[in-house]
Parts: structure tokens; C-alpha cells; sequence
């Protein structure tokens, strides 16, 4: 709620400050002494356009500042949003220099005018006679009817499924349109990936296949040669290693008597030795060594297809290849899953769109109870604020699809007068007979949904006598579940006050400027005493208004 305002020049306010109470405030005051300037002060702190014209002194600035109690409103996510810091008395100010530039603070931190008007929003409900109200709202005509219903916990439990199918949607939405897209890719890829398959590519395989087929294609050579190395050590006439087994004897013969030469004959051994092993492995070689011309045919397939692959792949080796067939795996992996995300997201909306389904069924059958005894309601107040003619019908339709608050299309229908033709509230003419409208339909629901400060500006124009003393008595009852403040020139109305503020003008040097001030008791029977009769007012009048406030 707000708790203070203060001006500081703004057209004919050199400086003023107004305290507001919890429950009804009410402003009352001469013809002309400013009563219109102080809404658009507080527009201002809105995030109306600010106007140079509108300074009081043109070579100093303007400054309008608002102090709020937000405790009410749950606004954390709010300044979370915009990183602004939190604060339960909140300030909001707004400046304007003499060049024309205008600056807007929440809590001494800078914003632009569309943030302060978001939250100004949820602070101030500002009702003139000819502006747009919330009433005009499709969407605020339905939360009404959702407070009057109960609906709080169903719809919160609703549009939290409905966030998570939406979601779901979205996301679906995204898949199917991703997967749409990828699918030549994908064939592409599942083409590519299926041919390294049938390669079966194993990896060192190059360099053993490479060596395979050098062997192969040499293989008369390495017999030839390998076969000839085993003659000239075993088989040759004058084999080495039969030279070697007659110096080996003599070497037997000479270690008996000389111990230095056993040693000689040792490592001579040991030669022979390896010389056997070398011919034994050159034998077998040579006798395992056979040419293969099939064998070289499947070689040189094997290579040559190794060889395309990797030009086709633009790589150098099997162990690349390797890789690259990981990828395609990995990506034609994730798009079979995206097939399979698909079907399950399918399914889950499915589910979730049965379950939403039944609780907007619900939904639909609470607010279709409310709607005669509303309209009832609407209709006996209407007709006790003078205007017994006038008709207000809820209309719910189903809506085309399921939406954030159910499937139904909810909006009033509005006939000021007998024979009018009923239409919807934000085509029909704002005036005196729409500002009752939303007195009386926001009365209904005041206590089930958290309204901000409501500020209701002549709304008493056209009525005097028992109908303003019923619209006082409404705007009492508001005034026990919200802040209200209303601008009058009703008495009847302004007995019901909880705090009562006359605003004035007074001559300053060559100026008049407004002043306002707190009326106290005798001060408040004086002036609605004034509103019933004159200035000065009459006893009689002055009893009259006694009677009033005492009756309040």
C-alpha cells in the first residue's frame, strides 16, 4: 500500500506531502485547488510521460517520491527479474529536470519508464472516470470470477501442469522440426557409417597388411636367398658350420692341456650355436615361404579399399577412420534417441493434456456455480447506486484450445440502460455508470484477491443523496480488505473516511499554489458540512454532518 506522497514543484505545487491511512482515505477540496494535479503527480511515479510545462519553478526540478509498504504483494520474483534490490518499504521517484529529461528510481536504483510501469501496476489502481479499467479486461474479468469460485489452489495446481505441457509442446514442436531437417543428413551419414561397418576396420591393420604383401611379392627372393644362407652353413661342400665342427675338435684337444684355450672353446661353442639356430630359422622360412597370387589378389583389395576410404574421408590411417566411424555413430545414435524422445514426449503430452482436460472440467463447473448469484449480486447493488436499469451478464464460452486458465473464453456483458443492446465492457463508453461497474464487481471479490491501493476519482458524479450514501457504505466495506483513496465532492462519502484530506489554494507573493492538509474532527464536520449546504455552512448543515461521520 502506499504510505506517503510528496511533491516538489509540479504545476501549482511548490511542495506537498500527503500520509495515507490503511483503510479510506478521502480527498476533498475547492473547485480548481488541485485535485486533478495530484493524480497526475502520482501518474507520474506510474510512468506516465513526464512534461517540462508542468514545472512550478522552470529553472528547478521536479520531484515526485511514493513510499510503499509491499509486504502484501509477494513482488520478490518482480525485483529478482529486473535485479533490483528488495526491499518491503519500497521507494519509487521520479525526476524532471528543467531540459526535459526525466529519470525514474525504485529504491534509489535507475530504471526506464516500462519497468516502473510494471510495477506501478501492481502497487496503485488508479480508476478516473474516463480512463481504461481493469474491468475492461478480459483476463482480470476471469481472475474475479476465479476469486468469487475459489479457484486459487485448483488453477495453481492447473497452470503448473499446464507450464510443463507447454513446455513439452515447445519442445516437441523443436524435435520434430530438428529431426525434419536432419533427415537427409541423417541418411548420409547412416550411409557412410554403414560402409566403415562392412569394412570392418580394425586398427594396425594397414601396416601388418602392407608388410603381408611385400613378403608375398617377394616371396621367390626370400626363398632363393634364405635357402642359399642354409646351404652355405649345412649342406654346401664346404658348409661353415661343418668347417667349425673340425676347429671346434681341435680346440677340445688343445683345452685339456691349456686351460686359457677352454675358455676359447667355450665362446666358440656358443657361436656355433647360434650359427644352427640361424639356419634352422632360415630352413623353415624358406620352406614356409610360398608364393600366393590369390592371397596377393585379396591383399591389394584390402589395401585398396583401406586406401578410398581414407581418401574419401580425406584421413591418413585406419586408426582415423576408427574415429570418424565413432562420430557417425555417436550422431546417428542421437538421432534414433530423437525419435525415441519424440515418442515418449509424444506420449507424456498425451497424458498431460487427459489430466489438464479434466482439471479445466472442474475448473469450468466451479465458475459456471458462481455466475447467477455474481450477476444477482451485481444487479441488486447496481440498482441501490441509482442505475436499476443496467444489466451485467458473465458470458463463458469454450475456448478453441486448451490455454493457462482452462478452456473456457470468460467476458461480461454490460447494458447501462433499459433497451440497451448488452456488449462487451471494453466496447461500451467508459463513464460515471462503468466506474460503478468496477465499484461494485470489485467489492464482490475484494476479499479473495490481493488488489493493490485503489484510487477512485469522482466516481460519485451523477449521484447525491441515498445512492452516495450507498456508495459509501461500498466503499467503506472495500476499505476493510484494501487500501483505498477516493477524490470527492459527495458528503456522504466523505463521512466514511478513516482520514480525511482537504486540498486548497493559497496565494503566494504573485502565485496561488495548492496546499493540502489533515482535517481533524471538527474540522472534517465542517468541511462536509460545507459540501451539504455553504460556505459558511449552516447549523443545520453543520448537525447534519455531525450525524454523518457519527453514523460512519
Amino acid at each position: 500500500m502506499i504510505q506517503s506522497l510528496h511533491i516538489r514543484n509540479y504545476a501549482i505545487i511548490e511542495s506537498l506531502e500527503i500520509n495515507f491511512s490503511d483503510g479510506l482515505t478521502i480527498i476533498t477540496g475547492e473547485t480548481g485547488a488541485g485535485k486533478s494535479i495530484l493524480l497526475g503527480a502520482l501518474g507520474l511515479i506510474m510512468g506516465d510521460r513526464a512534461d517540462t510545462k508542468s514545472l512550478y519553478n522552470e529553472t528547478q526540478k521536479c520531484v515526485i517520491e511514493g513510499n510503499f509498504n509491499i509486504r502484501p504483494y509477494n513482488l520478490n520474483t518482480f525485483f529478482e527479474a529486473y535485479d533490483l534490490d528488495y526491499e518491503e518499504d519500497l521507494i519509487v521517484r521520479r525526476e524532471i529536470a528543467p531540459s526535459g529529461k526525466s529519470r525514474a528510481f525504485i529504491n534509489d536504483t535507475p530504471v526506464n519508464l516500462k519497468i516502473l510501469q510494471d510495477l506501478s501496476s501492481s502497487l496503485i489502481d488508479l480508476h478516473q472516470q474516463f480512463d481504461t479499467l481493469d474491468i475492461h479486461k478480459v483476463s482480470f474479468q476471469l481472475r474475479m470470477l476465479d476469486a468469487l469460485a475459489g479457484n486459487k489452489d485448483a488453477l495453481e495446481k492447473y497452470q503448473t501442469l499446464y507450464r510443463k505441457y507447454h513446455l513439452n509442446k515447445k519442445r516437441l514442436a523443436e524435435l520434430v522440426e530438428t529431426t525434419r531437417s536432419a533427415s537427409k543428413e541423417m541418411d548420409y551419414n547412416q550411409f557412410l557409417l554403414d560402409e566403415l561397418h562392412q569394412a570392418e576396420l580394425i586398427a594396425g591393420e594397414q601396416k601388418e597388411l602392407d608388410e603381408e604383401h611385400a613378403r608375398l611379392a617377394n616371396a621367390e627372393e626370400i626363398k632363393q636367398s634364405l635357402g642359399g644362407v642354409f646351404q652355405q652353413l649345412v649342406e654346401s661342400e664346404h658348409a661353415i658350420l661343418g668347417q667349425m665342427q673340425e676347429l671346434q675338435t681341435n680346440l677340445l684337444k688343445l683345452g685339456k692341456v691349456d686351460r686359457q684355450v677352454d675358455g676359447i672353446q667355450q665362446q666358440f661353442s656358443e657361436l656355433m650355436g647360434g650359427l644352427e639356430e640361424l639356419a634352422n630359422e632360415c630352413e623353415k622360412i624358406a620352406e614356409n615361404t610360398e608364393y600366393d597370387q590369390e592371397r596377393i589378389i585379396a591383399l591389394d583389395e584390402r589395401l585398396s579399399l583401406l586406401d578410398n576410404l581414407q581418401k574419401k574421408h580425406q584421413v591418413g590411417t585406419v586408426e582415423e577412420l576408427l574415429s570418424i566411424q565413432a562420430e557417425l555413430e555417436e550422431k546417428v545414435n542421437a538421432y534414433s534417441n530423437s525419435d525415441a524422445e519424440i515418442q515418449k514426449l509424444e506420449q507424456e503430452i498425451e497424458q498431460q493434456e487427459e489430466t489438464l482436460r479434466k482439471r479445466a472440467e472442474k475448473l469450468r463447473k466451479s465458475r459456471a456455480g458462481v455466475i447467477p448469484s455474481f450477476e444477482k449480486k451485481v444487479h441488486e447493488m447496481l440498482s441501490q447506486l441509482a442505475m436499476p436499469a443496467a444489466k451485467m451478464q458473465v458470458v463463458m464460452d469454450p475456448a478453441e484450445q486448451l490455454n493457462s486458465t482452462g478452456f473456457d473464453e470468460v467476458y461480461f456483458l454490460f447494458a447501462a440502460n433499459k433497451g440497451s443492446r448488452m456488449q462487451q465492457i471494453k466496447d461500451v463508453a467508459s463513464g460515471g455508470e462503468l466506474a460503478r461497474l468496477t465499484l461494485v464487481t470489485k467489492s464482490l471479490v475484494a476479499s479473495a484477491i490481493p488488489l493493490p491501493t485503489l484510487i477512485f476519482d469522482e466516481i460519485d458524479t451523477g449521484i447525491s443523496g441515498d445512492v452516495a450514501l450507498r456508495m459509501g457504505n461500498i466503499l467503506r466495506v472495500l476499505s476493510n480488505h484494501h487500501q483505498v483513496v477516493s477524490i470527492t465532492h459527495s458528503p456522504q462519502i466523505a463521512a466514511k473516511a478513516d482520514s480525511h484530506y482537504f486540498i486548497y489554494k493559497s496565494d503566494k507573493e504573485d502565485r496561488t499554489i495548492t496546499k493540502v492538509r489533515l482535517l481533524d474532527q471538527d474540522e472534517r464536520i465542517r468541511a462536509i458540512a460545507t459540501m451539504l449546504s455553504q460556505n459558511p455552512p449552516s447549523e443545520s448543515a453543520i448537525e447534519n454532518a455531525r450525524e454523518l461521520i457519527t453514523n460512519n
